[in-house]
């Protein structure tokens, strides 16, 4: 078999010459983009995300920072509970003085950055992990499918409340946490998703012609194994803000931090006497957060994964 009609045989294999294949990946991220957007949910939700990650992207022209830490919330002692509308304060102050538009607004980067370090460590960790499973095959997959099952068998907030309790309150330790929990669910799609794709017939031509186990992998399975995670990694963005949301409403972040969970913390004991602003706004914007990732994620797998129609 040549190679011309191997990479025939390739779901997502460019065609032969570099700019023909860049055409043809172009053309195909065009199409997919319009099937997308034909979803009025997957509009609201991409409308949602670039709405947030806007306002995280320039939170330093929206709320002046707060120096030498941008991401402490300023407090005004002489403002304490003060209610939305109060000048200087449109959304209002905490029990500490702390601005909630401030909070808020650089909450929304303080999210954007968790999400991005935790999916994109959580992804690559759980790829590496799955593929060298799925691959491999034999007693290399038992070994590291029992290490899943170990982490997959413990509660996800106990597990995860136990790490950051361990390593202290803080931002960077609760990112630590949610990574040591999340790279299992990755692991175990991509494995499942290799095991499925090598058994094709273009893998076994690609070992007729002589290709090494590495170029297989690289060129053949990996980029038809990956759109499940890509899905997954999706959803995840507005399912990792809510699980640090938990962490940091039970103490384990930094006490002024301007992240959401931070600021529902601080507003739970004023929602029973009538304070409710601080726990309201910073509640509405992790619900917002998740929402549009998750009518985005259910948009992008319906067209990237034609099976989940109909589900």
């Amino acid at each position: 078999m040549t190679d011309l009609a191997h990479r025939a045989e390739r779901p997502f294999a460019a065609p032969v010459g570099r700019w023909e294949g860049l055409r043809s990946r172009a053309r195909r991220f065009r199409e997919l983009a319009a099937v997308a957007l034909r979803s009025p949910t997957t509009v609201i939700g991409l409308v949602l995300i670039l709405a947030l990650v806007t306002m995280a992207i320039c939170a330093p022209l929206i709320m002046e920072p707060n120096f030498p830490d941008p991401y402490q919330m300023p407090r005004d002692w002489t403002q304490i509970n003060a209610p939305p509308g109060t000048p200087g304060h449109p959304l209002g102050t905490t029990g500490e003085g702390g601005d909630v538009l401030y909070g808020i607004v650089w909450g929304a980067r303080t999210s954007l950055k968790l999400a991005f370090i935790v999916v994109a460590l959580t992804v690559v960790i759980g790829v590496i992990i799955g593929s060298v499973a799925g691959f491999l095959g034999g007693k290399v997959d038992e070994v590291l499918m029992r290490v899943v099952d170990v982490f997959l068998a413990v509660p996800e907030l106990i597990l995860a409340l136990a790490i950051a309790a361990l390593l202290g309150p803080s931002f960077t330790n609760i990112i630590i946490a949610i990574t040591v929990l999340g790279w299992c669910r990755y692991a175990r799609i991509i494995r499942a998703q290799i095991i499925h794709t090598k058994q094709n017939e273009y893998v076994d031509a690609a070992r007729v012609i002589g290709d090494s186990r590495l170029r297989i992998y690289v060129k053949d399975i990996l980029p038809n194994s990956i759109t499940p995670v890509v899905v997954a990694a999706t959803l995840q963005m507005g399912a990792v803000v809510i699980f640090a949301a938990t962490l940091s409403f039970l103490g384990l972040a930094e006490a002024g931090l301007a992240e959401w969970g931070n600021l529902v913390s601080e507003g739970q004991s004023g929602v029973v006497s009538g304070r409710w602003w601080v726990a309201t706004f910073a509640g509405l914007m992790v619900f917002l957060w998740s929402l549009g990732f998750n009518l985005f994620g259910d948009g992008l797998r319906d067209v990237l994964d034609p099976r989940s129609e109909g589900r």
